[in-house]
């Protein structure tokens, strides 16, 4: 057997975070989240299942890398289409990787759609989204375009992300700040979310806050009100980042880079422009805004010591998959 197919995945950036497992296999969340897709971070993956190879190998941003989570994904693709042929996995991400701009959610809902197509497996959107999630928790919303909601759901088969429709997708843009060059980050999210809900004091407040997070965040997006959204977003991201600072000891993603963009992102606000912050499991920042805002914002954080680079991002699509 020799079969190949490829995919392109937007990453996304989640305006109500995602921060917490539920326990057991399958990256089930402990609550849901929400996000927006963004044209400016894109994965192409290439999956060809060879008969020829021993073992899965996994070139990455144009060099060998260690397959071993690539394999375990791979691992629930082969069961589903009944063979044990490997695989060979090119992949590369058009912007820094695991560095807090989730690539992981590129990744893996590109490593999906080209794994299924290649090895001839027919899922829906939807079944797309929870095999994606197997290999990470945030790849399941980046099957899919635009505003994405994640239903964390009491079982397997309720964990699942689904679009919503918004008035304002079309006016929306996202600046992103790379802060420090882009650079590894120094704790992985898997293991920095396991710590913060073993030891922080704030983990079970934050944990009784998203779901009424979700919920205004929600209605904010059928109601067009961008300023409502905005303001839950950086809220949102500052109560998830408390809870890692809260941590013993304290898992700390920020840099003097990053307080100063903060910084910036509220005089800009001050100024009259649409601007509101939110920040991953990583140093970076990342500016909601609206088209006519998003030059004077990139500029603004341009010049901000410590931020190495700016992108202005529209809204991205879905997963796309070719042969």
């Amino acid at each position: 057997m020799s079969a190949t197919a490829s995919a392109r995945a937007c990453a996304n950036i989640a305006l109500v975070k995602y921060w917490g497992k539920r326990p057991g296999p399958g990256n089930l969340p402990a609550e849901g989240s929400l996000s927006l897709a963004l044209d400016a971070l894109v994965t192409e993956t290439r999956v060809t299942f060879d008969a020829g190879l021993a073992s899965d190998a996994l070139e990455l941003d144009g060099a060998p890398a260690d397959a071993t989570r690539v394999t375990e994904f791979l691992d629930l693709v082969r069961s589903r289409a009944g063979i044990a042929t490997r695989a060979s996995v090119i992949t590369r991400n058009h912007f820094p990787t695991a560095s807090g701009l989730a690539s992981s959610a590129s990744g893996f809902a590109a490593l999906a759609a080209a794994a299924t197509r290649a090895a001839n497996v027919e899922l829906s959107p939807r079944a797309l989204s929870r095999l994606a999630r197997a290999g990470s928790g945030s790849a399941a919303r980046s099957i899919f375009g635009g505003f994405v909601r994640m239903h964390a759901g009491p079982r397997d088969d309720d964990a699942y992300a689904e679009p919503i429709g918004s008035p304002l997708t079309p006016r929306v843009r996202m600046v992103i700040a790379v802060i420090g060059g882009g650079v590894p980050k120094t704790h992985g999210s898997r293991d920095a979310m396991e710590h913060v809900a073993a030891t922080s004091p704030l983990y079970d407040a934050w944990l009784e806050l998203v779901p009424l997070d979700l919920e205004a965040a929600h209605a904010a997006l059928e109601q067009g009100n961008l300023t409502a959204l905005g303001e839950l977003a950086e809220a949102n991201a500052l109560a998830m980042h408390a809870s890692a600072i809260a941590a013993r000891p304290a898992i700390i993603y920020w840099q003097p880079g990053t307080l100063a963009a903060l910084a910036a992102v509220r005089e800009l606000r001050a100024a009259g422009n649409a601007a509101w912050g939110t920040m991953d499991a990583g140093p970076h920042v990342k500016v909601l805004t609206t088209a006519d805002d998003a030059d004077a914002v990139a500029a603004a954080l341009r010049a901000v010591p410590g931020v190495t680079e700016t992108m202005i991002s529209g809204v991205g699509t879905g997963v796309e998959v070719s042969a």
